[in-house]
């Protein structure tokens, strides 16, 4: 945009070079000066109305992210963002300044109301519409190249716009920065996904939303409910029967209880039944360690953080009055965030379990 409008302003000064040689009489050479001048202004009033518009739209904390990232652009442009206010009073300033003086020079070139229509046309259309259609679509390209003008222009309106901008910020405090809430943050991510301009695919917007979701879903909503768990219980002996059972139903751990099927007491790691003879006990196997309990209200991200740090993979899960009604295992909350079945029991199913007599 700098750029067109040096050539421009070339491109004028050159025809008024010329025109100089052509005119007749001073008053011809005025009315020469007069359009020059009014076509100069409207590529400023285009371009504080691009400008005001444009850096305006862009947020700044996303400025700041693609400065982290190495946008160089960016970070042009947030050299002049960063104070706002300023940078609203300065650009306004600037436009209200070059459309008032089109509105003089035009008055001396037609009557009043011939003046005022072909101001408001000219102010309108190309003032106005047709640059901010193009810097709403290009802000951070145009604002990146018209930074240096920027800056000088905040220099020579400092003065005047820096006392304004300052009871600005006392009266109206900070900019309010753009927080999503995690249901905008699903749909940004269904949009990118949808549009041809982004390379995220499915599978990373399915990964991400389970993400951004699995926090707010409870023990309750994934466990395994009691009523279809597979129990052994500690005494029990494994038979040749017992342990194709155990095959068969694709576990790879097994709770132990004692007695009551409320007292669980450890866990069996169907690994460690490879190679195993039959007709050993329960007890001589298993890992005698009591899974951890919580109740059925636990949100996911707290289990998931509990399955992190002690390193277990399978809790167990208590209603509000201390009974058991099921389990919830490291793989069902990250099958929350995959959003996908994750068939890891499928290992267990082809696994080498030989059984000898």
């Amino acid at each position: 945009m700098s750029m067109i409008m040096c050539v421009s302003i070339f491109i004028l000064y050159k025809h008024l070079f010329i025109l100089c040689f052509l005119v007749q009489s001073p008053h011809d050479l005025l009315h020469i000066m007069n359009y020059l001048i009014i076509s100069v202004l409207l590529i400023l009033s285009a371009l504080f109305s691009g400008l005001t518009l444009g850096l305006l739209s862009l947020d700044k904390n996303e400025l700041n992210r693609k400065i982290s990232l190495g946008d160089k652009k960016a970070k042009k442009v947030f050299s002049v963002r960063k104070n706002g206010n300023l940078l609203l009073c300065t650009l306004l300033l600037g436009n209200v300044g070059v459309n008032s003086a089109i509105a003089i020079y035009l008055g001396d070139i037609a009557n009043g109301l011939v003046a005022g229509i072909t101001a408001t046309g000219l102010i309108v259309i190309l003032g106005e519409i047709l640059p901010q259609a193009i810097f709403s679509r290009y802000a951070l390209d145009i604002g990146a190249k018209t930074a240096w003008f920027v800056k000088i222009l905040i220099v020579i309106l400092f003065p005047i716009c820096f006392p304004i901008a300052w009871m600005l910020n006392k009266v109206l405090g900070e900019e309010i920065p753009t927080v999503y809430s995690k249901k905008e943050l699903m749909k940004i991510i269904e949009e990118h996904e949808d549009s041809h301009h982004s390379d995220l695919d499915e599978d990373e917007e399915r990964i991400i939303k389970g993400a951004l979701s699995f926090s707010e879903k409870t023990a309750e909503d994934i466990l395994t409910p009691r009523s279809i768990l597979y129990l052994l219980e500690e005494s029990e002996i494994l038979t040749k029967t017992k342990l194709l059972a155990i095959k068969k139903n694709a576990y790879s751990r097994v709770p132990v209880y004692k007695k009551d099927k409320d007292n669980i007491v450890g866990v069996l790691l169907v690994k460690n039944l490879i190679g195993i003879s039959p007709l050993k006990k329960v007890r001589s196997i298993y890992t005698k360690i009591m899974p951890a309990t919580f109740n059925q209200d636990t949100r996911l991200d707290h289990l998931l953080s509990y399955f992190l740090k002690s390193k277990n993979h399978l809790v167990l899960i208590k209603n509000n009055f201390d009974l058991i009604v099921g389990i919830v295992t490291l793989e069902d909350v990250i099958e929350e965030i995959l959003n996908v079945e994750i068939m890891d029991e499928s290992d267990i199913e082809h696994a080498d379990i030989t059984i000898t007599d």
